[in-house]
């Protein structure tokens, strides 16, 4: 895959805090920091989809949340959540330095590539998008100094790990993560919409807008991949089948790590992600050409096995010694066999179709 990591330098030997600490942390589940290749990016061509972009273009410049990220309303108290369950204020202190984290890394991610590209067109638009995951970032921090956590963002730039992607794979991972992004904040802001007696911090109150913002850049990325078929043509499908199996996975593994905020939300977490995965497939649509059979009884059952093998392989880690890492040796190999059992489930055909763009209508 091209892939290599660096660490960018940095003048403080440990971070600042635990929050920080968590946010810079890299294992197979974290949110992580993407350089690319910045020649490559100069040279996109849109001309295929010129219209659509035009209008992208425009709804980006009209900045219709401009407004919106600031504690107003139902939000405007330092919220107390010393009255937490212990169990919910770990899971949700998480949520929020994961989700910190994924922003702020989309946040440098297009903000370099902007620094580093003349093309005039892709320039705006990684400005637009970093100011939006701008925004995002730091109103999850507002939320994380509730909790005297705040992640130090500075620190993070500094000291994170960065994964070089070539640009086909930024495309392709960073569209799912936008879109999967939207379907998980829409689906959450719609149970709460029907059981506002679950709503336990007021920052889901922000979610609709907020996800159309993330349904926005995954319409970037759709129209750059449309605006250049060979990037979804030939052994291209292998590599997007592939990233939608690892983000797929990743959030299934990881959703089921915390029980404590499924159970406050009403969530059964599988049906949750489930109905994440299909609102993410109807929005695959506009630009893969490959689909992942989620009915497949095979799918569910790796998905499965995967979240055992997790669970498994924490207990390892937390045995220690010799054995426990026996164990995750163990689990590690068993957790990278299932992974490919599951790639080669047959994928789905689709056409792709005329009319690119969407609507967020979720």
């Amino acid at each position: 895959m091209n892939a290599v990591t660096k660490a960018h330098p940095t003048s403080f030997e440990d971070a600042p805090n635990e929050s920080t600490a968590r946010a810079k942390h890299d294992d197979m589940l974290s949110p992580r920091f993407y350089t690319t290749d910045f020649e490559a990016f100069d040279k996109l061509d849109i001309g295929l989809v010129r219209n659509d972009w035009d209008q992208m273009m425009a709804e980006f410049e009209a900045d219709i949340n401009s407004n919106h990220f600031r504690r107003d309303g139902s939000y405007t108290e330092k919220v107390d959540v010393a009255t937490y369950d212990p169990e919910l204020y770990d899971e949700l202190l998480g949520f929020f330095i994961s989700s910190l984290t994924s922003e702020y890394s989309g946040c440098i991610l297009y903000a370099d590539i902007m620094k580093n590209i003349d093309n005039p067109e892709i320039k705006k638009l990684m400005e637009y998008m970093a100011r939006d995951e701008s925004r995002h970032a730091g109103f999850i921090n507002k939320a994380l100094e509730d909790f005297d956590r705040a992640v130090d963002m500075k620190f993070l730039r500094e000291a994170k790990k960065y994964t070089f992607f070539k640009p086909k794979f930024i495309f392709y991972a960073t569209y799912l993560s936008e879109k999967i992004g939207y379907a998980r904040y829409i689906t959450i802001y719609r149970q709460l919409e029907k059981h506002p007696e679950n709503k336990f911090h007021p920052i889901f109150d922000w979610f609709k807008e907020w996800c159309n913002d993330e349904f926005r850049h995954g319409e970037a990325f759709a129209l750059i991949m449309r605006a250049d078929p060979s990037l979804l043509k030939g052994r291209n499908k292998l590599w997007i089948k592939f990233f939608q199996l690892a983000v797929y996975a990743t959030m299934y593994v990881r959703d089921h790590m915390r029980p404590a905020m499924n159970k406050a939300f009403g969530f059964d977490p599988t049906d949750y992600d489930y109905r994440v995965f299909e609102i993410t497939r109807e929005c695959s649509k506009q630009c893969f050409p490959v689909l992942l059979d989620i009915e497949n009884p095979a799918f569910h059952a790796g998905l499965e096995k995967l979240r055992h093998v997790n669970e498994a392989s924490i207990a390892a880690k937390k045995r220690g010694g010799l054995i426990g890492r026996l164990q995750q040796f163990g689990c590690k190999l068993t957790g990278f066999t299932t992974f490919i059992r599951m790639y080669f489930i047959p994928g789905v055909k689709n056409e792709l179709p005329a009319k690119v763009r969407l609507e967020p209508t979720w």
